[in-house]
């Protein structure tokens, strides 16, 4: 009986479509930022693109909790769903804010350590792009999840790395040219892209939950 009334139920099929898109807006994010990253005039010509996909995956996120309080049978834990979407909203809420904080200090030069997390945000978003339509059948694709994740989590690591380098590289060279507010802005951007990366590792760690709750 409560097999039978469950597939009565309004269902909703499209939530996988959703974390899909919403992916690809990520990733079509992070070739952006990347681009920002390249300097000059590729600053300004990029910029809007950010914002604009940010805009975008706000969309896709407000359909996604939508279609949960409209849905009684949902593929996994509604809380997972929310927590999923949320996750990845936030990758490209952080994208956003490294943007903006690019063009409120006028940078237009960067430095190599910079390039290379955009690197390693374009690669994140590219495993993203791979595990999610993986979620879809959990159960069968387990391991291949779990090992996506698991090289997020190595790149994160990587990242974390260049960061403090980078850094302390920078400090050093403006410590000795007497540049502070050169530092103050260019370390601000070493650690708004850092963040960028470690939101691609609470994704991780919010498909890890699900999946040990499903498989």
């Amino acid at each position: 009986m409560v097999a039978w009334f469950r597939r009565i139920l309004p269902r909703e099929e499209r939530f996988f479509a959703l974390f899909d898109r919403h992916a690809g807006i990520i990733a079509a994010g992070a070739a952006e930022l990347r681009a920002m990253l390249e300097g000059g005039d590729a600053v300004a010509r990029h910029y809007p693109a950010v914002l604009a996909h940010e805009d975008e995956a706000d969309a896709v996120t407000r359909e996604v909790v939508q279609a949960v309080r409209r849905t009684f049978v949902t593929p996994f834990d509604r809380g997972d769903i929310q927590g999923l979407i949320s996750r990845m909203d936030d990758a490209i809420d952080e994208m956003k804010k490294t943007a903006k904080a690019v063009a409120l200090f006028e940078m237009r030069e960067f430095e190599d350590g910079m390039r290379e997390m955009g690197d390693a945000i374009v690669r994140c978003a590219a495993i993203l792009r791979e595990t999610v339509p993986l979620l879809a059948a959990i159960g069968r694709n387990a391991g291949q999840i779990n090992a996506l994740c698991e090289q997020i989590r190595q790149i994160e690591g990587e990242a974390d790395d260049v960061h403090d380098a980078g850094v302390t590289a920078l400090y050093r060279r403006c410590r000795a040219e007497g540049g502070a507010l050169g530092y103050i802005a260019a370390s601000e951007v070493f650690d708004r892209l850092e963040k960028v990366v470690d939101r691609f590792d609470d994704i991780a760690n919010e498909i890890e939950g699900i999946v040990i709750e499903h498989v």
